[in-house]
């Protein structure tokens, strides 16, 4: 007989944010704060937008189900999304390597051993047409995850849709070319926090004018709730983040209804299901309040928050890997709850490697099962008026607000993320959920409580150096390939872009990526002319 297993300590009852948790909830609860149905929830489809962002929900479209992809070579994760695609998948969503992230070519030194590990390479316009090869970019919505170069990926898919005859009025998808929170959280930068924030700056006009179809930035509270906030602190500081991108666009000159309904929000959807929903009904209270009363915005469209959401990937867990399975599946079920318009779920698997197709299906057959056998997409806001869910998303609504004022009271997002306040908040939380952890008294399944000896083996996609050989061969074939003299121009033309503060940086580099400058070649010019970043909080 086997022993029996010590119990955890005694824990006090409260969400994954400390919020502390009664018996149960009731009519008193919610008068106590003098709530009302028209003033905290309303309709679905109506200003506060707490029950969602439209009347009937999924009954009129089911969100996006969005599978990241991306490894090797741009034909490895081309395959991939052919292969997601005839899966049923609706939109496309890409993973950068980190060479690319950081603004490396792939025959960069530190570049090696990293290209196409765990995203794929690109770094050229070839790299972006063979990506993309027959994948008709007018009927297909594509998410890019990229950041500190976000410029240049936009650039060279504008260019690739230019070949296929799709101009950018007409491509649709998201940028993620959210800076503050790589500042928060990511840490994946080229350049110090005001010229990359002046280089958004730059994007968001070009696409206000341009791109009408293109979510120019998908402010992120994924990466910032992976780092360890939170789901308080991920609320906050990316509804901070967003505040300071409406700022940045205002003192760009444009009117706030040109290109606030643009915007796009990141969730990350982490294991207290109640808090996570209501972390999505919060959010889009607070920002239709925000967009409507602090910028004064008419436009009902810049009122709504519309949002993807990711499964929780630091949820995953590399002890007993099929209970990622149950992980992801209550995630997901809880960020449709909440009224997400777009979903990745994770793949069981990804805690060792990068998925394997059959860990890719299993995750978006989740988002398929939950769709359509669950029966839980044939009503709005399902759990609205839920006693528990209504004071959690009240709660979740006064603790952000009041770090958001804290951070207005500094001076801004912007300068918040400069003194380095929002990165040690995260780190103090990481610090104290691990304690938590290692003291046991908060149970992970399989790591803490239920543990099994020995391992559980699972196949998984293994990448070799063919890859990096690959690409780096392809880059140094661009650069000899290509007119050195109209290669040269164009760059210098970005040089003279990025010293000017007058002048747009998007329409030169887009003539830099035709003419066949490199990823590397324009991040060097941020850094020549921007200088590098370090983070304040560690210095």
């Amino acid at each position: 007989m086997a022993p029996k297993e010590k119990q955890p300590p005694e824990r006090a009852y409260e969400t994954m944010s400390g919020v502390p948790l009664a018996p149960a909830y009731g009519p008193a609860d919610l008068a106590a704060s003098g709530w009302t149905y028209e003033e905290r929830l309303g309709d679905p489809g109506q200003y506060p937008y707490t029950r969602g962002v439209h009347e009937t929900m999924y009954r009129g479209k089911l969100w996006t189900m969005r599978m990241f992809a991306g490894f090797g070579t741009p034909e490895d994760t081309n395959r991939r999304f052919h292969f997601l695609l005839g899966q049923g998948q609706t939109g496309l969503s890409t993973a950068f390597d980190m060479p690319t992230l950081m603004g490396y070519d792939p025959d960069h030194t530190r570049s090696l051993g990293e290209v196409g590990r765990e995203g794929v390479s690109v770094a050229s316009l070839d790299d972006m047409q063979r990506l993309f090869a027959k994948i008709p970019l007018e009927q297909v919505t594509t998410s890019m995850t990229i950041n500190a170069p976000a410029a240049v990926l936009l650039a060279l898919y504008i260019v690739v849709g230019e070949e296929q005859g799709v101009p950018p009025s007409k491509l649709r998808g998201t940028l993620q070319n959210d800076m503050l929170k790589e500042f928060i959280a990511q840490k994946e930068w080229i350049s110090p926090v005001r010229p990359s924030m002046r280089i958004i700056r730059d994007m968001l006009g070009y696409c206000t004018r341009e791109m009408p179809l293109w979510n120019t930035i998908s402010i992120s509270g994924y990466h910032i709730r992976e780092a360890g906030a939170t789901a308080v602190q991920e609320l906050a500081f990316t509804l901070a983040d967003g505040i300071g991108y409406v700022e940045l666009g205002l003192e760009a000159g444009l009117d706030v209804d040109d290109f606030a309904p643009r915007l796009s929000f990141f969730f990350d959807v982490h294991n207290d299901f109640f808090e996570e929903i209501a972390k999505f009904r919060a959010a889009r209270r607070i920002w239709a309040k925000i967009m409507r009363e602090r910028f004064g915005a008419k436009n009902p469209r810049s009122w709504i928050l519309r949002t993807h959401a990711q499964t929780a990937g630091v949820s995953l867990m590399a002890p007993q890997p099929l209970n990622n399975v149950v992980r992801t599946t209550m995630q997901a079920l809880a960020a449709v709850l909440g009224g997400t318009q777009s979903l990745h779920t994770n793949s069981f698997d990804e805690t060792y490697a990068l998925p394997t197709e059959n860990a890719a299906t299993i995750a978006l057959r989740t988002q398929q099962i939950i769709a359509e056998e669950s029966g839980v997409a044939q009503v709005a806001d399902p759990l609205g008026g839920s006693y528990y869910v209504e004071m959690l998303t009240d709660r979740m609504e006064q603790e952000a607000l009041a770090y958001i004022e804290k951070i207005d009271r500094m001076g801004g997002i912007v300068r918040a993320v400069e003194e380095g306040y929002p990165q040690r908040e995260i780190a103090q939380s990481a610090y104290d959920f691990q304690r938590k952890v290692d003291k046991r008294e908060r149970t992970i399944v399989g790591v803490n409580r239920y543990v099994t000896a020995g391992g559980d083996p699972i196949p998984t996609l293994k990448i070799d150096h063919t890859p990096e050989q690959q690409q780096v061969e392809r880059i140094r074939a661009v650069r000899a390939g290509r007119d050195a003299a109209a290669a040269d121009r164009a760059l210098a033309a970005v040089r003279t872009a990025a010293a000017d503060d007058t002048i747009n940086l998007m329409p030169p580099i887009i003539d830099a990526v035709r003419a066949h400058v490199t990823l590397g070649e324009i991040s060097q010019v941020f850094r020549d002319v921007f200088g590098e970043h370090r983070d304040p909080a560690f210095l």
